[in-house]
């Protein structure tokens, strides 16, 4: 039996090891936030701040007028965008796995096809399209592209595919119509697979640069991540500010992760009395 637990603890040893490695830069990162100018530049790895102080978030605050406004632009735009998504991304899903009509699997075939293009390609013409309709330098323009999601529409399909037609069935026996039946139950039972979908959807809004980069001109209109650039070139030996400034806009990533969480963890589970 002592034989047998080596290679477990060798093992254990090694992914404990890789993971205090992986997390040192980040919480160096987090607690260079609450340190002084001074004791940043003064050399050293410690990680705990000798004069722990809260005037580097107090000056990206005050200091610079237009950083509350990057943060509300990404959260505004973020959690549109989240909205739009999970709607459509959940209804189209659901339309190809439960609906028949004429050419839903050549659909499904076009969206198959369309995951396989990177994004990138797609800058370009949707840069040309959206200055044709005028909405350049707008909320609209990192919104409006990022509408729906393939990947995720082919999510819900799946999802759908396996949930079981007797819930369905029995709302059809109640009265519901399909629209009703969707919404009130269909989509509420589907929440982990939502909730999920929504969780990874928010971080690519928030956490998007090149989009606001190419589309936004307007600093009062910057997103979280472009504006941490522009502040970046202003203040480009301020290590105190820039941690600062980096720990803010990590802290609705963490709060979302909290409060969704549970969705990760348990599996969606329909029983005959639900």
């Amino acid at each position: 039996m002592k034989k047998k637990k080596w290679p477990r603890i060798v093992m254990y040893v090694i992914l404990v090891s890789y993971a205090l490695v992986t997390l040192y830069p980040f919480l160096w990162a987090v607690l260079a936030s609450f340190k002084p100018y001074s004791e940043i530049v003064a050399g050293g790895l410690t990680l705990w701040p000798e004069n722990p102080t809260l005037a580097n978030f107090e000056h990206i605050f005050t200091k610079d007028p237009l950083f509350p406004r990057w943060i509300m632009n990404s959260f505004l735009i973020a959690t549109l965008g989240t909205i739009v998504n999970v709607i459509f991304n959940t209804m189209a899903g659901y339309s190809l796995a439960r609906l028949r009509f004429p050419g839903r699997n050549y659909l499904f075939l076009l969206i198959l096809a369309v995951m396989m293009v990177p994004g990138q390609i797609l800058l370009i013409p949707n840069y040309l399209i959206m200055r044709s309709l005028g909405i350049l330098d707008t909320y609209s323009a990192l919104i409006i592209p990022g509408a729906i999601n393939f990947s995720y529409i082919f999510l819900m399909r799946q999802f759908f595919i396996n949930f079981p037609r007797e819930v369905e069935e029995a709302a059809q026996v109640d009265g519901l119509n399909r629209f009703q039946t969707f919404w009130r139950i269909v989509f509420p039972m589907a929440r982990a697979s939502v909730a999920t979908q929504a969780v990874f959807v928010f971080l690519g809004f928030w956490n998007e640069f090149l989009k606001p980069l190419l589309y936004i001109t307007s600093p009062e209109k910057y997103t979280l991540t472009l504006g941490l650039q522009s502040f970046q070139s202003q203040n480009a030996t301020q290590w105190n500010y820039i941690m600062a400034a980096s720990v803010v806009s990590i802290i609705p990533i963490i709060i979302l992760y909290i409060m969704l969480n549970k969705y990760f963890m348990q599996g969606l589970r329909i029983g005959g009395d639900k």
